[in-house]
């Protein structure tokens, strides 16, 4: 497993890292025994870094991860997330009460005196213009309940906006295959300034896996299914905004580039660990074989400049249209 260094909090972390929304809710049944398989297996094979909210299953993720770490010795670092409990979802709501509040939650959750890293939860817009939200984060680390905050967003904007506060020391944005904008600008700029990147979203909510059909069917507990034009949060954060027949379609491109020794995911996962900005990768994984499958993925061989330049000439012939401009 490779390590890097995330942004300026002094620790490394694995570079395919676990995301566990999946464990949580909104992807379908999910088992919490093979959750803690998978979750076991990522660690088992190098993975010290694990990506939660308060919302994933209304807390049932971050219990998980709780569980994990009460039968682990390793030193695990857990990032969570705060603002989306809020309802109605607004800026005023992201104030010194809630946040309190549900930090104050997710520390009972995980069993901690302090949150690794917390994150803001896809805030709207304009609470990266309110510089007393970040005042409050601030005052959270001083209290002991925070070792550092960090934010997830939808809209590169929203990416460059954050990494003018002095203490924001990561950035969580969706970046794979379809979504290629923030590497454009910001990854630039939050290397000057030496913040960590969470690249979200890393396989298209499956769509980059090669394992989808025209007819593949979806639960209705699953976002795959309830939330393809944002019915229920942002679009892009299912299948990254992509239209799911346009995305197959490009995907059967994406194949013919993928060496016999990978897998479709794995190549996915392997072309976003090509930028040197991104710190990690956090792909989803609800059973043992699907983390094993991801994770050996930090250990492939790099891309030769024309896989690269094929690859872009796929997005930008086929899903750049589609997502460019919007996020």
């Amino acid at each position: 497993m490779e390590y890097r260094q995330l942004g300026r909090t002094g620790w490394k972390v694995s570079a395919v890292s676990f995301g566990a929304w999946a464990i949580g809710a909104d992807w379908g049944t999910v088992n919490d025994n093979d959750s803690l398989a998978a979750l076991n297996r990522a660690i088992d094979l190098g993975v010290n870094f694990i990506d939660t909210a308060d919302v994933y299953g209304d807390g049932r993720s971050e219990r998980l991860v709780s569980r994990l770490q009460r039968d682990r010795r390793q030193k695990i670092f857990v990032a969570t997330k705060a603002g989306r409990r809020l309802s109605p979802h607004t800026a005023d709501g992201y104030n010194r009460k809630n946040l309190t509040r549900f930090v104050e939650r997710s520390l009972k959750n995980l069993k901690t005196d302090a949150i690794d890293l917390l994150q803001l939860h896809c805030p709207p817009t304009e609470v990266y213009y309110r510089p007393e939200v970040f005042g409050v984060l601030d005052d959270l680390v001083k209290q002991g309940k925070l070792r550092h905050y960090g934010v997830s967003v939808e809209k590169v904007e929203e990416a460059l906006k954050a990494i003018e506060y002095p203490n924001v020391k990561t950035v969580q944005i969706i970046f794979n295959i379809f979504r290629q904008r923030p590497a454009e600008l910001f990854f630039e700029q939050a290397q000057k300034r030496k913040v960590g990147i969470l690249a979200l979203v890393p396989l298209a909510s499956g769509l980059l896996t090669g394992k989808m059909k025209p007819n593949t069917k979806f639960e209705s507990s699953n976002h795959r299914k309830f939330n393809r034009r944002g019915e229920a949060f942002d679009r892009g954060e299912t299948f990254s905004g992509v239209d799911y027949r346009a995305g197959l379609d490009a995907v059967e491109k994406i194949k013919k580039l993928v060496p016999p020794q990978m897998t479709l995911t794995q190549f996915a996962l392997r072309w976003i660990l090509m930028f040197d900005a991104v710190t990690c990768a956090i792909p989803g994984a609800k059973t043992p074989a699907q983390a094993e499958e991801n994770f050996r993925a930090a250990d492939l061989p790099a891309f030769s400049k024309t896989t690269m330049s094929k690859i872009k000439q796929i997005y930008d012939g086929q899903i750049r249209e589609l997502v460019h401009h919007y996020w």
